[in-house]
């Protein structure tokens, strides 16, 4: 028997005899949920954000949030992940008096952070629209708020449907650092096999393997919407 079927044995030996596999769904779990969560959290943020910096700055009021939402794309664009979590979970949250568990923590820093990069995304994406949709809408007697959502955003994130899909990809790899605020992750899950068994090239090996699953599985998911859409353009 070959070096490499021993190694083989053993990680079998810990993930199934052992039930280790509880370990990794549960991993699996968390991450497919913080990344997730994340992106909802962060495509709201971010349509939120994009629709305020590209409101007409004629009054005060505009011009205010329009800071406010450049310094937070800034801050967030401009520190890492992993700095975020440890900030939030060890500083701002106990500081506040505010509890939540190390996943809850890692859903909140993973929106905040996606909706800075998604607001950016969807910038371009309502500024690719042709103006002339919102000068329609506005003809018709509908308010600039109201014609954004149901006109322009619309079509804006059929344009940014694939650099979406790519953000959603980044999320799932970057779950990889929430084990920092001690979350179990896939990586966390793979971790405790290798540490426990002595043997890390094979859980490691597994966990490479899902992660080009999963993201296999979101670019197919990706290109099949892509393809509807342009379908539906084509029927229009």
């Amino acid at each position: 028997m070959g070096d490499f079927d021993r190694k083989v044995l053993k990680f079998l030996e810990y993930f199934i005899d052992k039930k280790g596999y509880v370990r990794v769904l549960e991993g699996l779990e968390n991450t497919l949920t913080i990344a997730v969560l994340g992106l909802i959290i962060g495509t709201l943020i971010g349509i939120l954000i994009a629709s305020v910096r590209v409101m007409p700055k004629y009054k005060v009021f505009p011009r205010i949030m329009n800071g406010f939402c450049s310094f937070y794309v800034g801050l967030f664009r401009g520190t890492p992940m992993v700095v975020q979590l440890l900030l939030f979970y060890y500083v701002l949250l106990p500081l506040i008096g505010l509890r939540m568990s190390s996943v809850q923590v890692s859903i909140l820093v993973f929106g905040l952070n996606s909706g800075a990069y998604i607001s950016e995304m969807m910038r371009a994406g309502i500024m690719s629209v042709d103006p002339g949709q919102m000068e329609a809408g506005r003809a018709v007697g509908l308010s600039f708020f109201t014609t954004m959502v149901k006109i322009v955003i619309p079509q804006a994130i059929k344009n940014i449907l694939p650099t979406l899909g790519n953000e959603f990809i980044a999320l799932i790899k970057e779950t990889s650092v929430v084990s920092f605020v001690g979350a179990a992750d896939l990586y966390v899950a793979f971790n405790y096999i290798g540490s426990n068994s002595y043997e890390f090239m094979v859980p490691y090996l597994a966990m490479a393997i899902i992660y080009i699953i999963i993201v296999l599985i979101i670019s197919l998911g990706i290109k099949l919407m892509e393809r509807s859409l342009r379908k539906s353009d084509r029927r229009n």
